[in-house]
């Protein structure tokens, strides 16, 4: 029986745990908090993600919990257009889905032979030849042909595996709310909910999850809403920091504004954007029986800026089971690793590229610097945009 651990319990995790146990891998999941559970926000899924999720198995079940994004342009804000909205065809159209009801399909996905601890918070890692890979947390040492780190950020095997790649704060903070339809204003037909509004370090995204009264397959329908703010993370509390956003977006054109007074301060989630600079030099580490790879925030943290951190989780996730799933034990599992690495690294760091460039048009900051960006900003973020939206739709995964 080939057996591997998959440490994190998050999006990328639970898809990758679920897509080894399908292919006849007994596996252990290994989470560090104390239960298994999603924030209670929601994400936006590109082409990219929504194929990889369709590869995984799992896509049968996504159009009952996922809403259409239709292209809603992106404003100033003052309310003028810097991307016009268009008509998008449906395979380049991305899914809004509440991260509670993608985390319900993953879980579902898990089956019978996957193995969950909590608890667990991996203090030890063994990647040497002639030795099968191991994790410890302290009191058990867990051992397999194949360990995945899907722990976040944060990763203590990619700390051991990749000193080089260092957690640095991406220079903002980052809500995000999801505002049940009970609660969600209504708005006229001329000030939709949806879309983009881009100012000097400052972002607004809005998207509704289902229509008002039908939840479709989900019943955590809403509208949600994330965000974005030049600076570090605030100590505040909710309440405080809800203040805080009603007064720096209060100018904004409609229905941020609507959109703000509906929240309550138990609706937020507040998020330090963080990255990795520079990128692991490897993302597949061959040993013993097979290796170690790292996947999703453990090996390619970056700004939300283009929605594609969960996204490339789920490449990520998709790509390792194409590539394992056939692969014995053995010279063939370690040739799968150092081909996952392949694949995954030069993908990481495109996407990565763009997000970087999207960093530094929302956080221009000085007067010389915010002159220039705004005379720039209608051409270059129309380019940038279709540039992400085009690399988000090419990507399909290995056969």
């Amino acid at each position: 029986m080939r057996t591997a651990v998959v440490v994190g319990a998050g999006i990328g995790g639970l898809a990758t745990a679920g897509a080894l146990a399908r292919c006849g891998w007994q596996v252990t999941l290994l989470e560090q908090e104390d239960r298994v559970r999603a924030e209670r926000t929601a994400l936006i899924l590109w082409p990219n993600g929504v194929r990889a999720l369709r590869a995984l198995g799992l896509g049968e079940g996504l159009a009952a919990i996922a809403t259409p994004l239709p292209d809603a342009g992106v404003r100033r804000p003052d309310g003028q257009w810097l991307v016009q909205p268009r008509p998008v065809p449906d395979e380049r159209a991305p899914v809004v889905v509440h991260r509670e009801d993608l985390h319900d399909a993953l879980v579902a996905g898990l089956g019978d032979k996957v193995e969950i601890r909590t608890g667990a918070r991996v203090r030890t890692v063994r990647c040497v030849d002639g030795e099968r890979p191991s994790v410890g947390d302290g009191r058990s040492t867990y051992e397999a042909d194949l360990v995945v780190a899907a722990d976040g950020t944060d990763s203590a095997i990619r700390r051991r595996l990749a000193p080089e790649a260092t957690v640095v704060s991406s220079g903002c903070a980052a809500w995000r709310a999801v505002i049940p339809w009970y609660r969600a204003p209504n708005l006229p037909a001329d000030r939709p909910v949806g879309g983009e509004t881009l100012g000097a370090g400052y972002r607004f995204v809005a998207a509704s999850l289902g229509d008002r009264g039908s939840s479709g397959g989900s019943t955590r329908g809403g509208i949600y809403w994330v965000a974005t703010a030049a600076g570090a993370s605030r100590p505040e509390s909710p309440a405080t920091q809800l203040g805080l956003l009603r007064r720096w977006f209060a100018n904004w054109p409609a229905p941020i504004g609507d959109l703000l007074a509906a929240t309550e301060p138990d609706d937020l989630v507040q998020q330090e954007v963080r990255e990795l600079r520079p990128l692991p030099r490897s993302y597949g580490f061959p040993a013993g029986t097979g290796g170690i790879v790292l996947l999703g925030d453990a090996a390619h943290a970056m700004p939300h800026h283009l929605g594609q951190g969960a996204c490339l989780a789920l490449e990520d996730a998709a790509t390792l089971r194409a590539l394992v799933r056939e692969a014995i034990p053995g010279a063939a599992l370690r040739a799968a690793v150092e081909s996952y690495s392949r694949l995954r690294l030069p993908r990481a760091v495109t996407v990565v590229r763009q997000t970087r460039r999207m960093s530094a048009v929302l956080q221009a900051r000085g007067r010389l610097a915010l002159r220039a960006r705004d005379a720039a900003l209608g051409t270059i973020t129309p380019r940038l945009l279709g540039s992400a939206a085009s690399t988000a739709a090419q990507w399909h995964p290995p056969a």
